[in-house]
């Protein structure tokens, strides 16, 4: 049976890098960066999605919180989305992502496909660069450990690093191409993502095309 799951999506930075541009807002083959990451994590089977940003009328389906104050950092932002939530209904795992994927219908299948087969003291998953280095705003949690150690950060986990609320779970990490763990922080990601997005559809419409 698979596992009930939800969302946590980071979508509150400042992107300075972009000029202060609202980058989930920004398009890729004319859908926004925060609906391409809803519609992954939807598809995955997330039943609660929570966006912590700024609210946006073009995305309704979704539970919006900001963490305070604005911009205290991703670890605040996460322990606000479950502060927002009743743990009495929380689902067994939760979805973590960072709204500047460039391929998140690509990364969350991965990180799902084998949960029922994590042994039960693995507390997460996170997809890691070639080298292994862990992305941990790429990853799925056991929820009730997440909101454990999101409980324990001072100050609501103000300024704090991710890390202060995940080093002390079990975390197994799955190295992939460093394409799929690629994120946008500057416009000229944003334009590779575009075109790899262009190349993807062209793929998709020649394979339709051929007899």
């Amino acid at each position: 049976m698979k596992p009930s799951l939800g969302a946590i999506l980071l979508a509150g930075g400042r992107a300075t890098r972009l000029g202060g541009a609202v980058k989930p807002l920004l398009e890729i083959g004319g859908e926004t960066i925060l609906a391409r990451t809803v519609a992954a994590v939807r598809a995955a089977g997330a039943a609660s999605v929570t966006v912590a940003g700024p609210a946006t009328d073009l995305i309704t389906d979704v539970r919006w919180v900001r963490e305070e104050p604005e911009f205290s950092g991703p670890a605040a932002a996460i322990a606000a989305a479950l502060t927002a939530s009743d743990p009495a209904v929380d689902p067994e795992w939760v979805l973590v992502l960072a709204c500047d994927l460039v391929h998140p219908d690509r990364v969350v299948p991965l990180l799902v496909a084998d949960l029922p087969l994590l042994p039960a003291d693995t507390e997460g998953l996170c997809l890691g660069d070639a080298s292994s280095r862990p992305q941990w705003l790429t990853a799925v949690y056991r929820t009730a450990a997440l909101r454990r150690t999101a409980a324990s950060l001072p100050d609501g986990g103000r300024g704090a690093p991710v890390h202060a609320l995940i080093d002390d779970l079990a975390i197994a990490v799955l190295p992939v191409e460093d394409r799929l763990v690629r994120d946008i922080d500057t416009w000229e990601d944003l334009e590779e993502a575009r075109r790899d997005s262009a190349r993807d559809l062209s793929a998709i419409d020649a394979e339709e095309d051929s007899p």
